[in-house]
């Protein structure tokens, strides 16, 4: 199969964002206002849950977007640029917005280059140093349609072959996104169960008993400290082996459950906070505290989370979906400690949570009910890792012309 260095410009075009009205941004609605911060890493869209943001003023109606159109990051806040000229797409018709510091992608040419392949070369290593080397701008980054249409990439002189090449690479991507999904809806049945058991009281047997302020006849009234601790063991970074998992803010996703995703200590600069598998991770600073999740290896946090460990194995999944509720999310909020920068959660008044217990059986059978649901949370997490791992390792050789398809 031969190769053809081109570039991009000769095949495709990027066109500027809008400059939407900030007086009309709001935190709900229909359309949701897309942000450079809506694009993952490695490229591929990210929502990012109740921090999105919504626009309900009037605009230009080709700024919004249609299914398949495809967004490059035009501006990175960032210093080192890790997103800058990362592509994604748009997954539906009729919900996103085309924002400012946004370039959407149109090809010019369709008989030298495929649109899925393309996504796929947005987002290569060696496609992306070149949008770093021509950015302007010492701390926030910035690119410009110019500059990505001047980049030099090798593509497949058969439009078919970059076709073979995109739907290989897509099929890694369809896998990750359907076990997402199942996560999903894993996470979202255990907080409906905990909710019900547990907020609204409707747990098993709950016509048959008296409820006294607040509290189950026969339950026990217990704070969140009698039923976990915080754990702050800090450890320096040339204390770690390089391919020690690291968890930072910015890998625990929104009102999740499980930490699906770390990167390693190669990362890691100053202290951190060690955890062991099964210790509950919550972020602690304001635009992070509703971060909370399980972890499911041995490794390190970030000093701004909060390694929250059970007393008692029996309380473990107990323990997680308190401080994943929203009820505890709203009193955390509220007892906020203010520090030098932002407020931050603060574990003294966290632990005075009020959490009363439920008797042994009825512990017994939530954690039984929630038990597969982790653990199927976290086969599906190791699942994506890998085929993760399998996709980034394929795409530069698949990309370079060292696999053929």
């Amino acid at each position: 199969m031969k190769w053809d260095s081109i570039q991009l410009g000769e095949a495709m075009d990027v066109k500027h964002g809008y400059a939407f009205k900030s007086q009309h941004f709001a935190d709900s609605g229909d359309l949701v206002l897309l942000s450079p911060g809506n694009c993952q890493g490695s490229g591929g869209l990210k929502l990012k849950g109740d921090k999105e943001k919504y626009y309900v003023g009037e605009f230009p109606p080709e700024f919004l977007l249609s299914e398949g159109d495809m967004l490059v990051v035009m501006t990175d806040l960032i210093n080192t640029a890790p997103i800058l000229g990362g592509s994604f797409l748009i997954p539906e018709n009729n919900r996103f917005l085309h924002n400012q510091r946004l370039g959407l992608v149109q090809l010019t040419d369709e008989t030298r280059l495929d649109k899925t392949f393309l996504y796929y070369l947005l987002n290569t290593y060696d496609y992306r140093a070149q949008v770093r080397g021509s950015a302007s701008g010492a701390t926030v980054r910035h690119t410009s349609p110019g500059r990505i249409r001047g980049c030099s990439v090798r593509v497949p002189r058969e439009v078919d072959y970059q076709r073979q090449i995109g739907a290989t690479l897509s099929a890694y991507d369809d896998l990750i996104e359907d076990n997402r999904r199942r996560m999903a809806l894993l996470e979202d049945g255990a907080r409906q169960l905990y909710r019900e058991w547990f907020v609204r009281l409707r747990f098993p047997g709950y016509e048959h008993t008296r409820i006294t302020n607040g509290v189950p006849e026969g339950w026990e009234a217990k704070t969140l400290g009698d039923l976990c601790k915080d754990i702050r063991e800090t450890v320096m970074p040339d204390a770690l082996e390089p391919d020690t998992p690291y968890i930072g803010l910015e890998h625990m996703p929104r009102r999740s459950i499980s930490l699906g995703n770390w990167g390693t200590a190669e990362q890691v600069t100053s202290s951190k906070h060690r955890f062991r598998e099964g210790d509950i991770l919550f972020g602690k600073i304001r635009p992070y505290f509703h971060k909370v999740g399980i972890a499911f290896v041995d490794g390190v946090a970030s000093s701004d989370a909060i390694v929250i460990r059970p007393l008692e194995r029996r309380f473990l999944g107990f323990v997680l979906m308190t401080v994943s509720s929203d009820p505890f999310i709203a009193v955390t909020a509220q007892t906020m400690k203010e520090g030098s920068k932002m407020p931050r959660a603060d574990w003294k008044q966290m632990q005075a949570y009020q959490a009363p217990l439920p008797p042994a059986g009825l512990l017994g059978t939530f954690e039984g009910a929630l038990r597969p649901m982790v653990e199927q949370l976290r086969t599906l997490t190791f699942a994506n890792q890998k085929l993760r791992a399998a996709r980034d390792l394929l795409l530069p050789r698949v990309m370079s012309g060292e696999i053929a398809i």
